[in-house]
């Protein structure tokens, strides 16, 4: 299911085999990207029965996947475009342009913090005061996630240069306008085949 980018209905009914444990661990762990600690802390348990109840889990997934793999969704080209502006907007500090894109009751979070910026006036007053303030150069690659399109980030390590993985933004679309904006943790690249550290070739 990571493999093909997508959550797909054969997946949802799969987790329904799951005790209630185990579809807990499986969407905290690989889903929502918590670490074996974190998910350990919100379930009160210990990160050794964590990683072996998220064993169980896999093992089931596996025994009833279904033959083959879902192709990732395509963008059509004007999705395509849609996500060139955004990222280069965002690329650019262009707040304006970031706001023209999203629909009026767009919805901002980075799940596992509660918090939802909900509303373009709210949209733009976190990407001015939280956003660029905190991450002042990033670089995006585009990919699907929930049969959606999204985009794995990458900021600049000031130490080295090097541009790091920092998380996956999927973004929901309505029409011709972002109707959502859903921030995972750098975790959640690794089933993407996205890498940890960007080339200076792969930079966009």
């Amino acid at each position: 299911m990571e493999q093909a980018e997508a959550v797909s209905l054969a997946f949802i009914t799969t987790l329904q085999l799951l005790a209630p444990r185990g579809r807990a661990v499986l969407i905290l762990r690989d889903v929502l990207g918590f670490s074996a600690r974190e998910t350990a802390e919100a379930l009160e348990s210990t990160p050794e029965a964590v990683s072996m109840t998220l064993s169980r889990a896999r093992a089931v997934l596996r025994e009833h996947a279904p033959d083959g793999d879902s192709p990732a969704r395509p963008g059509t080209a004007a999705e395509t475009a849609l996500i060139r502006r955004l990222t280069a907007a965002l690329v650019a500090h262009e707040v304006d342009a970031v706001v023209a894109l999203l629909a009026a009751d767009v919805r901002v979070s980075m799940p596992p913090l509660p918090a939802v910026w909900q509303g373009r006036e709210t949209a733009a007053r976190f990407l001015t005061e939280v956003v660029f303030r905190l991450v002042p150069e990033a670089r995006f690659v585009t990919t699907h996630a929930n049969r959606q399109p999204a985009v794995g980030v990458y900021t600049r390590d000031n130490a080295d240069g090097v541009w790091r993985a920092s998380g996956l933004l999927v973004i929901t679309l309505d029409g011709d306008r972002i109707a959502g904006l859903t921030r995972f943790e750098s975790a959640t690249l690794r089933s993407f085949g996205l890498p940890r550290i960007l080339a200076d070739d792969a930079l966009k």
